[in-house]
Order: C-alpha cells, then sequence, then structure tokens
C-alpha cells in the first residue's frame, strides 16, 4: 500500500494547474444514458473515481474512450444493454447512484446497489429516492438493491427537498429532463458542480431554468442529443492547494481557479491573515507575516463553508495564533483526521460536531494513517509545515479526488514522494 513522505520546512512558490472538478465530472458522466448520441467531457480530471464510473458505465452498455491522456471522455450510450448498477462496482464510490435517475428517466427502469464511499457519515438515499418517486418511479429496497421502475414514464412534479443534497439535486434534475410537463424542485443544491451539469443537460436539449438558486425548473422534451462540454475548475482542489502555502509559508498561483467557486472560503481564509488575490490567470495566496490568526468556522452547504474543506482547515488552524471553533454540520463523522493531527502536536478536543483547536507554534511529523479522503490531504498539507518527516499511510484514499498530488506540491518546492507499497 503507497504512503507519502513529506519533509516540512520548505517555503512554496510558482503555479498549481487547478484540474476539472471530480465531483462535477462524476455527475456529468452518467449524463450520457440519456441519449444514445454521444457526448464529450474535456478537462476531466485524472482520478480513480473517474475510473470507477467508467467501469459502472461500461457495465450498462456504455462506450467510454479516455483520450489525451484522460483530459477528454468520449461517451456514447447508443445501445444500453444492461440496467442493473452492480454492487461490486457502486459500493467503491457513492457518486454511482447517479445513474439512476438517467436510466429510469430512458428505459423506465433500473436496479442500483446501494451506494459505497468515504465512511464519513450515513448520506442516506430517502431524498433521491422520494424525489424521483414524486416523478412517477415505483422504488423499492430489496437484498441491498433499489429496484426501480416508471410503467407509464416519468411525469413532471412539484417536489421540495427537506435537505438540499446534492446528489439528490442532480439526480432528480437528470431524470427530469425527459419527464413529461414541468418539474419545479425546492431547496435544490446551488453549488458550482449543479450549474455545470445543467450547463451540459442545456446543450444536450434541456430545458432547464433557475441552476444556481434554491428552485430550479425543468421542462421535459422527448429526446436528448450529443453535446461536448468542459468540466469546471474543482473548487475542492482549488481550496486544499490555496491552504498549502497558508501552511507552509510562500506564494503559490493557482491557475483556473476563481473566487467565486468558494466565497466563504475565501472570506474565512483571509480572516486568518492570508492574502487571496485574483489573477489573470486566477488567483495567488500567500502568506508573509508569520502565523494564521485563530477563527471560527462552521460548515454550510453551498455557498457556505464547504464540508469538503473542513479537514484541510483544521489543518491550518492547528498552528494558528489562537483558539479556533469547527463545528461540522453536513457529516456526523467528519473529525477523524483530528487524532493524526494530533499525533503530530495538535492540541484539538472534539465533542460532538465542535472541534475546539488551540493553535501550537508547530507540529511535528509523525507517522499517520489516512481516514477518508479529505482527511488524507489535510494530513499532507500539516506535514508542509511541521518538523521533520510526516508519513501518511493508506493514502488509495488520496487518489480518488487528487491527481499526482505530490507532483503538483514537488514542482512548488515542496519536499514530497510517494512510496509505493507492494
Amino acid at each position: 500500500m503507497d504512503s507519502i513522505i513529506v519533509t516540512g520546512g520548505a517555503e512554496l512558490k510558482g503555479q498549481i494547474p487547478i484540474a476539472g472538478a471530480k465531483n462535477a465530472c462524476l455527475a456529468l458522466m452518467p449524463a450520457t444514458l440519456l441519449s444514445d448520441e454521444p457526448l464529450t467531457l474535456t478537462n476531466a480530471p485524472r482520478l480513480s473515481d473517474i475510473k470507477t464510473m467508467t467501469v459502472l458505465l461500461e457495465s450498462l452498455g456504455a462506450e467510454v474512450r479516455s483520450m489525451q491522456e484522460g483530459r477528454v471522455l468520449a461517451m456514447s450510450s447508443h445501445d444500453l444493454t444492461n440496467l442493473t448498477a452492480d454492487y461490486d462496482i457502486v459500493r467503491k464510490m457513492r457518486a454511482s447512484n447517479l445513474v439512476l435517475g438517467p436510466l429510469l428517466a430512458r428505459a423506465g427502469r433500473a436496479v442500483v446497489s446501494l451506494p459505497g464511499g468515504c465512511a464519513i457519515g450515513a448520506r442516506p438515499m430517502d431524498i433521491h429516492v422520494s424525489g424521483l418517486e414524486a416523478l412517477g418511479a415505483e422504488i423499492e429496497l430489496k437484498d441491498g438493491y433499489l429496484h426501480a421502475e416508471a410503467r407509464k414514464g416519468l411525469k413532471g412534479a412539484v417536489i421540495e427537498q427537506r435537505f438540499a443534497s446534492v446528489g439528490a439535486t442532480e439526480n432528480i434534475v437528470m431524470a427530469a429532463t425527459l419527464a413529461r410537463g414541468t418539474t419545479v424542485l425546492k431547496n435544490a443544491a446551488r453549488e458550482p458542480e449543479i450549474v455545470d451539469l445543467v450547463r451540459c443537460l442545456r446543450a444536450m436539449g434541456a430545458q432547464i431554468e433557475g441552476e444556481g438558486t434554491s428552485t430550479i425548473e425543468v421542462q421535459g422534451v422527448d429526446r436528448l442529443h450529443g453535446a461536448t462540454h468542459a468540466v469546471v475548475a474543482d473548487r475542492i482542489e482549488m481550496g486544499t492547494y490555496m491552504i498549502a502555502p497558508a501552511i507552509a509559508g510562500g506564494e503559490i498561483e493557482l491557475v483556473g481557479g476563481s473566487m467565486d467557486l468558494l466565497p466563504a472560503f475565501c472570506e474565512k481564509l483571509e480572516g486568518t491573515g492570508i492574502s487571496v488575490t485574483p489573477t489573470a490567470n486566477g488567483l495567488k495566496v500567500a502568506r508573509s507575516n508569520g502565523r494564521a490568526r485563530a477563527i471560527d468556522v462552521r460548515t454550510e452547504i453551498f455557498p457556505g463553508f464547504p464540508t469538503d474543506l473542513q479537514a484541510q482547515m483544521m489543518a491550518l488552524l492547528c498552528t494558528a495564533n489562537g483558539t479556533s471553533v469547527l463545528e461540522e454540520t453536513i457529516f456526523e463523522n467528519r473529525f477523524m483526521h483530528a487524532p493524526e493531527l494530533v499525533r503530530m502536536g495538535a492540541e484539538i478536543d472534539v465533542h460532538g460536531g465542535h472541534a475546539t483547536v488551540t493553535g501550537v507554534e508547530r507540529l511535528r511529523g509523525a507517522r499517520v494513517m489516512a481516514t477518508d479522503l479529505r482527511a488524507s490531504v489535510s494530513l499532507i498539507l500539516a506535514g508542509l509545515g511541521a518538523e521533520g518527516e510526516t508519513v501518511v499511510s493508506r493514502v488509495y484514499h488520496l487518489d480518488r479526488g487528487y491527481e499526482r498530488v505530490e507532483e503538483k506540491l514537488s514542482a512548488v518546492g515542496a519536499r514530497i514522494e510517494r512510496v509505493r507499497g507492494e
């Protein structure tokens, strides 16, 4: 099993290109199931989760070609030969559930295993199921699989989500594109990944309005056609690398980034005393005045502070001047990185959904273990500013969401290497 070794103390300087968004691409890929014409995605990230989604789509009969070193995905679902998303594939990644809505809309039937992914909370499927049932689907859970059928086709409806779920919004919107009549989705998720999906669906001929707001309206059409779409920049990768110079010191330009993708995060980062400045190519982040300042953080749905950047922000606050309180409101098990940071000398007290972090002068390198995707990169970030050597094990989590992280950080001066396991 691979490990990442980080030797702290090196200031960072240079540019890091931001890849296409993992979470956007994983929603865009199932959109190919809505049409028998080709869908091509450019600016695709090169990640293990993308490979998993590729395997899933191919198991359903779709053709997926990876071109230009994985940056372009050419897909075609002209012949769906299977309507069952098998457990052995779906268990590896939660986003696999996003084939449910498209299969129901186009084929009128789907059997999808309950999903897997990081163990950071229950993340139930009930919002997906109730939304699709409102569109006319009949869904039953049997032996760990959702058996869904729309015998008379899907029909538009007014749906109000009890929680602004990103995945459920994506599933419902995709299904509604081919439903009869008008669907109004209230309390819809507003994330940039939702906006990106709608732009792609619109390019395929869908009639959708309201993306980026809490109400999305979809007028169903008879069929969708092919399209070419560029995946939006990954705001979580961008935010992660924004924290790197904040911890290690120095200055980095994030090429392709935009402050609009992370308004609340940028505000909090600037509140710690870190400089964030737009540039012609993206944005620049610099730390030049000693330790960051302590600040309180509360995770929220977009446009609030993203839960996917909470672990990385905690790594920064471990060496901030003062005491910070982080409140996690999205996932109940998302402080699993805290004990590993404590092994590096951090002072963290976790009580339920709150973590109190008292900043120390400097962390110490240690052997630590990644527990999930975002926790893994938070430990690498902590290692950048720590004294001595940090060894992060179980980094297979990392490859699900960050492409070539050691190469990108090495290019701006970090002392980091991957050690291949057996």
